[in-house]
């Protein structure tokens, strides 16, 4: 492994229950990479994510995401792990029952972050980025699918994760949305951030022009 790699998969495996579901993965991501994931529905692209942020196991091979090693991880590990990593899904998951702030405060809170002036900075700052200063004190419902979208960008973004991996962040949105969502990432990606981004969009994949892996046959294919 080179010293900016943030994802290293040897001979990396997935198995469910005695089915395996990809075999044979050799993929890395160094840092400020970009790269879109692509496969038909049930060829593994979401039991790929998962593995990476360790609800799934990997059952044989190399698997890292920076010094963590995903094959031996430990439950006490899995903290380390999800704080180097920003995730953003399709639905958004966000807390119905606490504005944007407080969506974003409690994140910050559960990873370890003790002083409030430092957790309203750094929530003031992942906001501005994302281009959604101004609806800090918005519950989600009030929010359109692509602010909600900015604000799960904005979560993801809170404790400066060595790679972000997004599961079809565009999925839920409309073409004009989806293409202002991307330029979100496309911003972050300007700014030094590794991408993983998981989509059936191949519109948004030739407009952006970034090298892309494809699940197929059980296993994952550059170009």
């Amino acid at each position: 492994m080179q010293s900016d790699t943030v994802l290293y998969l040897e001979n990396a495996q997935i198995k469910q229950d005695t089915s395996i579901i990809l075999d044979t993965l050799n993929f890395s991501l160094h840092k400020g990479d970009y790269y879109f994931l692509i496969g038909k529905t049930g060829s593994g692209k979401s039991s790929l994510l998962k593995a990476l942020y360790g609800d799934v196991p990997f059952s044989a091979g190399t698997a890292r995401i920076k010094n963590l090693d995903l094959r031996t991880l430990k439950e006490a590990q899995l903290s380390t792990l999800r704080r180097s990593l920003g995730i953003v899904f399709q639905d958004f998951k966000l807390l119905s029952d606490r504005n944007v702030y407080d969506n974003l405060d409690f994140v910050l809170k559960a990873t370890g972050w003790k002083k409030s002036s430092e957790r309203k900075n750094q929530i003031e700052t992942v906001l501005e980025r994302v281009g959604i200063s101004g609806k800090m004190k918005s519950f989600p419902h009030r929010l359109s699918g692509g602010e909600q979208q900015r604000v799960a960008i904005a979560r993801a973004l809170l404790n400066d994760p060595d790679l972000i991996i997004a599961d079809e962040p565009t999925g839920n949105l409309d073409p004009e949305t989806s293409l202002e969502v991307m330029q979100v990432f496309e911003d972050i990606h300007r700014n030094g951030k590794t991408l993983f981004v998981a989509t059936h969009n191949h519109q948004l994949i030739r407009h952006y022009g970034h090298p892309v892996v494809r699940c197929e046959n059980q296993s994952l294919h550059q170009g």
